[in-house]
């Protein structure tokens, strides 16, 4: 059962979710790595991702594509900063390629993975350009939508220990 953590953001342009997931890190860690795994969580339902590309290293490229009941959604492109496997990935929408700067950078995300007993410490922090596209991220419903999220991937990662 997933407990929330109450942490504050470190600057006025970022958005987090702090949560204490039952499901071992090694399996978060899968379920964030994996494009089969991260397909079956990553956006909330009834919205569904439809592709998923990955290169998860540091400089790895990151394709997922999400499509709402309606038909719409899109691609997302960006860039993997830093992964350090098992506890950390930093990602960015700013770069679509090897240093290639998207048309409009939104975010870079931090998620990281700690011991907690049992379970895992899962945050996320969501830094923004601007105060703006924070406002716009927490418009969005990045709480909500978020939180829905981290339920469904600890589903996932209790999917795979059965």
């Amino acid at each position: 059962m997933t407990t929330i953590i109450d942490i504050t953001p470190e600057e006025e342009r970022e958005l987090v979710l702090g949560r204490i997931l039952a499901a071992p890190r090694a399996l978060l860690w899968r379920c964030w790595t994996e494009p089969a795994l991260l397909k079956r969580w990553f956006c909330p339902a009834p919205w569904q991702v439809t592709e998923a590309e990955m290169e998860v290293r540091t400089g790895g490229r990151s394709r997922i594509t999400m499509r709402g009941p309606n038909g719409e959604g899109g691609p997302m492109e960006g860039l993997y900063l830093e992964v350090v496997p098992g506890e950390r990935l930093v990602f960015t929408d700013a770069f679509t390629a090897a240093w290639k700067p998207s048309a409009k950078p939104f975010m870079v995300a931090t998620v990281t993975f700690e011991d907690a007993g049992a379970g895992t410490r899962y945050i996320a922090r969501c830094g923004h350009w601007s105060v703006e596209d924070r406002q716009r991220h927490e418009t969005m419903g990045f709480h909500e939508g978020w939180g829905k999220v981290a339920e469904q991937l600890e589903a996932t990662a209790h999917s795979l220990q059965e």
